[in-house]
């Protein structure tokens, strides 16, 4: 039929019976158009006031900030996250009560932040990770049976919230000092910054460690409370003035090798939610886990040059020596505080188990790509032919 026909065509005669059932649906469906956005109306969007861990010009900070950008887009603003930096409401190892308690929605943090709390919250992500990267550490957390033991961690300390960790750091800088550390002598008496189980493997090496956050450690270095001390990474490191009290920084380290962000809420303002919003938020926190990656790789390749060629930092490699010595330094720590507490050694053994399954599959298949590395940008520099 065209539209001309349509047009054309006279109406169908109904009855009053046919008529009174059309007016009577109508009202119906009309009542229910108006009262739908009423309802919506009603309710409003929820907002949540959240705190992270960090100083507002860190690009931990920034990381926050993009998780809940991420919520707020997906869910149409139907869930709108502000993010405050560390300190705006409670100190940054207070997050934990803060959240629990329902001062604050949510937040941004570490959990080897909450050690002092329960010292098995730091087995995700202060240690060597039994050879496992942060990426497969969050791998063992997901499908390794770490979700289930971190609820259950958290219920046996009566915290009140809901956590989702994501992010993978890559492996943290041994730190800086006033000059190169060559053997493991060199940590002796020397005040140290660190966190989580570090504490106790610094500590095992003769360091007199001090739990700081990160935006006290450089005021603290520069006022001589610390003669050395690690946070995460070059930006991070670079953007909180770390060159500005020392000039020397060695890499590589097993203390905090495999470590990742996480994502709180309070239980209750999240049990609250609609599933839909629930399912956005677990999404998001997979989505800006690999941003975050992305991000960082391209961030901190930039601020690792520019430590270098503008600001006189000169980097060196920890030796194997100490590297050694920190894994079995950290053997004897984790062994007592198995000794100590159950739940610790619980955790352990399924970290253990998910590891040798999973870096043993690693590294027989992954290439190392140190020879790619030296054949491209080493002596022959072969890129610089093609």
């Amino acid at each position: 039929m065209t539209i001309h026909d349509r047009e054309s065509t006279p109406p169908v005669a109904t009855s009053k019976g046919s008529r009174r059932r059309f007016l009577s649906g109508a009202a119906v469906a009309a009542a229910a158009t108006v009262a739908a956005p009423a309802i919506v109306k009603a309710q409003g969007p929820v907002h949540m006031r959240w705190q992270s861990t960090w100083p507002s010009k860190d690009i931990f900070h920034e990381f926050a900030q993009d998780f809940a950008r991420k919520v707020n887009d997906m869910t149409g603003g139907d869930l709108a996250i502000e993010v405050l930096p560390a300190g705006a409401v409670v100190p940054a190892f207070g997050l934990l009560d803060a959240v629990s308690q329902g001062t604050l929605d949510g937040g941004h943090g570490v959990m080897v932040y909450h050690y002092g709390k329960q010292t098995a919250l730091a087995l995700w992500g202060s240690g060597p990770g039994f050879a496992m990267d942060a990426n497969t550490l969050l791998a063992w957390h997901k499908y390794g049976g770490g979700k289930e033991l971190l609820e259950k961690l958290y219920a046996s300390i009566g915290a009140n919230v809901v956590s989702f960790p994501y992010g993978p750091m890559p492996t943290q800088p041994l730190g800086w000092f006033k000059k190169p550390v060559a053997k493991v002598e060199d940590l002796q008496g020397l005040k140290f910054r660190t966190v989580g189980i570090s504490i106790d493997v610094f500590t095992a090496l003769g360091a007199a460690v001090n739990a700081l956050p990160g935006g006290e450690i450089v005021s603290a270095l520069d006022r001589g409370l610390l003669d050395a001390a690690e946070f995460n990474n070059a930006s991070s490191d670079r953007v909180l003035g770390f060159p500005d009290v020392s000039k020397i920084c060695m890499l590589q380290s097993y203390h905090q090798n495999a470590e990742q962000f996480e994502v709180l809420f309070n239980k209750g303002k999240y049990d609250a939610l609609p599933d839909k919003i629930k399912a956005i938020i677990a999404n998001a926190a997979e989505a800006a886990s690999q941003d975050m990656q992305w991000k960082a790789i391209d961030r901190y390749s930039k601020d690792y040059g520019e430590l270098q060629s503008k600001d006189g930092v000169k980097f060196y490699k920890t030796p194997e020596a100490i590297l050694k010595r920190q894994l079995e330094v950290y053997d004897e720590v984790v062994k007592k505080k198995a000794g100590e507490n159950p739940l610790f050694k619980e955790i352990l053994q399924s970290q253990i188990a998910f590891a040798q399954r999973a870096t043993r599959w690693e590294q027989d298949t992954v290439v190392n790509r140190r020879l790619a590395f030296d054949h491209y940008f080493g002596a022959n520099a072969a890129a610089s032919k093609l």
